[in-house]
């Protein structure tokens, strides 16, 4: 499905970053990891699947070019990079609230304007950015992961259209609650009970957010851009 396209997937040393790459490989793609440091995980990931590797803080903006400067092409990027700390708006405070955003949102916009040239330049590619049903209006708890989960949904649709001329395609997906290290991190009695009322009465597994990740990044969908796909066990219609 993804037969000799380049796939760049930032935070992809764990969850649904992780699940992207190894299904990625499967599906033909050139494989490109990233982790924020040079971590046992990220190197045991790239040595599973064969693939080649960088590490910088998606936030650093000198250093994502510095980075991805080393690969000669992207066709396909990944923004999964994220945070997720489960505090309260009195909890947060102001180092927490520039953390967040500097990775959620800010990593975003640096890593794509590092690889957008790229692909202006060859004619196209796709660009799918991972976001969060706490995206939505109608959801709850995290309010700074929240915020930033829609900056990216707005950021999302803004792309698409500035750069649809040049046949690059944007879209995000937003995924419910999945069975990640992070999630499990973050588990409180609030978020258990929004996990309660899935319709499907179960999380997401990695995998099936990244069959969606994948689905965008491929020809399947060339005429799907500026879109926000939910993937959450049926959750927002509940809300």
């Amino acid at each position: 499905m993804l037969a000799n396209r380049t796939i760049l997937i930032t935070g992809s040393s764990r969850g649904i970053g992780a699940a992207t790459a190894r299904m990625a490989k499967e599906y033909g793609a050139h494989v490109i990891l990233h982790g924020k440091t040079d971590s046992e995980e990220l190197r045991k990931m790239a040595k599973e699947i064969g693939a080649p590797y960088f590490f910088c803080d998606v936030a650093d903006n000198e250093s994502v070019e510095r980075e991805i400067a080393k690969f000669e092409h992207v066709d396909i990027l990944v923004n999964n990079a994220g945070v997720n700390p489960s505090k309260t708006f009195g909890e947060l405070t102001h180092e927490d609230w520039q953390q967040i955003f500097n990775t959620n949102v800010f990593g975003v916009v640096n890593v794509s304007k590092a690889i957008l040239p790229g692909m202006i330049q060859r004619g196209g590619g796709k660009i799918i950015n991972v976001a969060s049903i706490k995206g939505y209006f109608y959801t709850s708890a995290k309010p700074a992961y929240a915020a930033t989960k829609a900056a990216v949904m707005r950021i999302t649709s803004s792309m698409a259209e500035e750069f649809a001329p040049y046949h690059i395609l944007v879209n995000a997906v937003a995924p419910g609650f999945c069975a990640t290290e992070m999630t499990k991190a973050s588990m409180s009695p609030v978020i258990q009970r929004q996990i309660d009322k899935i319709p499907l009465k179960r999380m997401a597994l990695p995998n099936e957010i990244a069959e969606v990740i994948l689905f965008l990044a491929s020809d399947k969908a060339n005429y799907i851009t500026g879109q926000t796909l939910a993937v959450d066990g049926g959750y927002t219609i509940t809300c």
